[in-house]
């Protein structure tokens, strides 16, 4: 019985069986070398592109791959931001 007045204890044994929900936390799986990956630029549609033929693509940095992993999850590759950054603006970009 719970000390409060008319409610029952959440964690009393009880005789007639049921169900409890437990919480965890949350956590997320890693691969093996994980620590080592990162998010690399690459054009959109290339992106695409590899997502329908499976055809691997080149990121800034020279890194080929075949995309399949959420890049989110994963820091930005230095080398690709490097690269990035001394790029002259596009003819997309207003600035």
């Amino acid at each position: 019985m719970s000390s409060i007045p008319g409610v029952e204890d959440p964690f009393a044994p009880t005789t007639s069986g049921g169900t409890a929900v437990l919480e965890r936390e949350e956590t997320q799986a890693a691969e093996p070398g994980d620590h080592e990956r990162f998010s690399h630029y690459v054009r959109k549609e290339k992106i695409m592109e590899s997502a329908l033929t499976g055809e691997p693509v080149r990121a800034l940095c020279g890194k080929i791959w075949t995309p399949g992993r959420d890049p989110e999850k994963f820091p930005v590759c230095p080398q690709c931001k490097e690269v990035y950054e001394g790029l002259a603006p596009g003819k997309d970009d207003e600035n």
